[in-house]
């Protein structure tokens, strides 16, 4: 007796098409053009997962560095004294405090400066 396919056939197609929903013209309609789509679109979005990761951090970088010269220093110089000095705050932070909290961030600068000159 031979297996028929049928049922499981029609649930992968309806998966794919599922996927698809929203995309144009016979992307969303036709099942073949639909899984190149949808397998295209995915790995898209696996590479975004990781590429978004890269984003942030150089975003970080820049406002750090902005904020680190305002305050007379260069990035280096003031990642530098950070971690002379032993304060342990990761990118993320320090670049939410140099938006929204200048003198957390000059203090933060003086600190590094002290450390850098010693």
């Amino acid at each position: 007796m031979r297996i028929k396919r049928a049922v499981n056939a029609v649930k992968k197609r309806r998966k794919i098409m599922k996927l698809a929903k929203g995309y144009f013209g016979s992307k969303s309609r036709s099942y073949r053009i639909a899984r190149e789509a949808v397998m295209k679109s995915q790995m898209y979005a696996f590479i975004g997962r990781r590429r978004k990761k890269r984003d942030f951090r150089k975003l970080w970088i820049a406002r750090i560095n902005a904020a680190a010269r305002m305050n007379g220093m260069s990035y280096s110089a003031f990642m530098h004294g950070l971690k002379v000095s032993g304060i342990n705050l990761n990118r993320k932070v320090l670049a939410d405090i140099a938006v929204n909290d200048a003198a957390g961030f000059k203090a933060l600068a003086e600190t590094a400066n002290k450390a850098v000159a010693k």
